[in-house]
């Protein structure tokens, strides 16, 4: 593979947009949403700067402005908007509850949050919008409704808009922001731990949308069409599945909820999508309630998140689509590696990015790989923790530590092991939950299962298997563990059933929810 070209990352996200219309012709269609009315290049920027002049009225230069949109046309623009006219874009969960809403507020110093009336009564987030409303007085957010500021949209506006346009490089170099500077702040899911806030600069989002596109050389085609389901307030989402398509020359269907498994793979159907962003959970869902021709369009499926099961690759078989498992991290913009067509090895997450480089930290009781530190053009500015609120602090020395365990073989392939926080130590040794989680789907291949480690008096700490599975049993899975060769340290001491595992917007597992759930169900030990 050819040797990625860091300098030419050094671009904003508008002026990225410019030279993507340049290449492919300002009036090729670039995106649709459910409303089915397709933006152009062109029209994408003429929106882009119009909507950014009107949120330019109510905000400074270099203010953080929250943004509370799902998937459609507006949401791009919102993002381009602020960006042209030098404002930065903080995507707000809005699955994450009033409670880390507001804590994501006062962390980034959000003092402005755009949203929309029909997205608000549609997802019912009254609750949201009051609670952050009624915040201090001292930090009052500002409320600001798209469709209030299309209503106020002049002759005038419009005019300028297109005189914007037509000079928009000049314009953009003059109000915008800077390739160095923040573009976006997401939030890191909060699985195992307290959100903070990650700074994503202009470059670091260019150089990882540049990195993959080089990294599927041959495996994606400017004709292709993608549907992307997944929300932007995850990095997956946003820059994976929105930015690097419309920066590559793609046209991307938005969706507004990965959670609709009836209705994306209709809209897959009817729109002809060819590649398919999503995690395991979601590809579940598709397969099993997609209709007769539904994803027949569908040639490569790009999945990230979360481990892809064999159960999933076999219901996506009947389509023949081909299921290439990446990995990456919120503060790596997010991809660090994935599987290609030509070097698709089930089992692994591909191999690293261009530009991508790595280190392997040794840890305690760990014998084969180590703990992944990655650094890149598409590594994070720094992090925002909630005490420092607005303070951005950088990752020491450039690197990363992703707290993931990991293995590199000879032909660059990556192995994901599990978290650095989701090995437990019993009696000594080391035992990864996620490698008895691949045990139990092994038996109970067809069910959801999270394996969590409680602390116990005796052997520091002990597995609980929350699954999914009705009938789940211990003499089974004590059986299965032997017949596979685990030792019995590694087999649960207690199951817990449960109707479903807690799920976070995102597609991931939420862990944080599942070890409560387990911590409440003690009295089962």
């Amino acid at each position: 593979m050819s040797k990625f070209d860091a300098a030419r990352a050094e671009r904003t996200l508008f002026a990225a947009l410019i030279d993507a219309a340049n290449a492919a012709g300002s009036s090729k269609p670039i995106l649709e949403d459910v409303e089915r009315n397709p933006l152009t290049y062109k029209r994408l920027m003429l929106a882009a700067l119009v909507l950014g002049s009107k949120l330019a009225d109510h905000t400074a230069r270099r203010d953080t402005v929250g943004v509370l949109l799902p998937n459609v046309n507006g949401m791009m623009v919102t993002i381009f908007g602020l960006n042209a006219f030098g404002r930065i874009a903080a995507l707000l969960n809005f699955t994450a509850g009033v409670k880390n809403i507001k804590s994501a507020i006062e962390t980034a110093e959000i003092k402005t949050l755009v949203t929309s009336r029909r997205f608000i009564d549609t997802a019912k987030l009254d609750d949201v919008i009051s609670a952050v409303a009624a915040q201090q007085r001292d930090k009052a957010v500002r409320i600001i409704y798209l469709e209030d500021l299309r209503r106020g949209i002049s002759t005038m506006d419009k005019l300028k808009g297109a005189l914007r346009y037509v000079f928009r490089r000049g314009f953009h170099r003059r109000h915008g922001l800077k390739a160095h500077d923040p573009a976006v702040i997401l939030f890191t899911s909060g699985t195992e731990g307290v959100p903070k806030g990650v700074a994503l600069s202009n470059s670091n989002l260019v150089a990882n949308a540049m990195q993959m596109w080089q990294h599927a050389s041959g495996a994606l085609f400017t004709h292709d069409v993608l549907m992307n389901p997944l929300p932007m307030f995850h990095s997956f989402g946003l820059t994976a599945a929105s930015l690097m398509p419309v920066f590559s020359g793609m046209k991307t269907v938005l969706y507004p909820s990965p959670l609709h498994y009836k209705q994306v793979p209709a809209l897959i159907r009817e729109t002809k999508c060819s590649v398919l962003f999503a995690t395991d959970t979601f590809l579940q869902g598709y397969a099993r309630a997609a209709d007769v021709g539904d994803l027949d369009s569908v040639r490569i499926v790009i999945c990230g998140a979360e481990r892809v099961k064999d159960t999933t690759r076999a219901l996506w078989n009947k389509w023949g689509a081909t299921i290439l498992e990446g990995y990456g991290a919120t503060e790596c913009s997010p991809v660090i590696s994935c599987n290609v067509p030509d070097n698709n090895t089930p089992g692994t997450v591909g191999s690293l990015l261009p530009g991508i480089e790595v280190r392997l930290d040794p840890v305690e009781g760990i014998h084969e790989g180590g703990k992944l530190a990655v650094r890149g053009p598409n590594v994070m500015l720094g992090y925002i923790r909630r005490e420092a609120p607005g303070v951005i602090v950088p990752p020491e020395g450039g690197w990363h530590d992703t707290g993931d365990i990991v293995e590199i073989d000879s032909q660059g392939r990556v192995t994901i092991k599990g978290r650095a926080k989701r090995f437990a130590k019993i009696g000594g040794e080391m035992v990864s939950l996620a490698a008895v989680e691949t045990m139990v789907a092994g038996l109970w291949p067809n069910a959801n299962h999270v394996v969590v480690a409680l602390p116990d008096a005796r052997k520091g700490e002990q597995l609980v298997l929350v699954t999914e599975k009705a009938d789940a049993d211990k003499t089974a899975l004590l059986n299965e563990a032997r017949a596979q060769g685990f030792a019995e340290l590694w087999v649960p001491k207690a199951v817990l059933v449960v109707g479903q595992i807690p799920v976070l917007g995102s597609g991931k597992t939420d862990f944080q929810a599942t070890n409560e759930l387990a911590r409440k169900s003690r009295a089962l030990l």
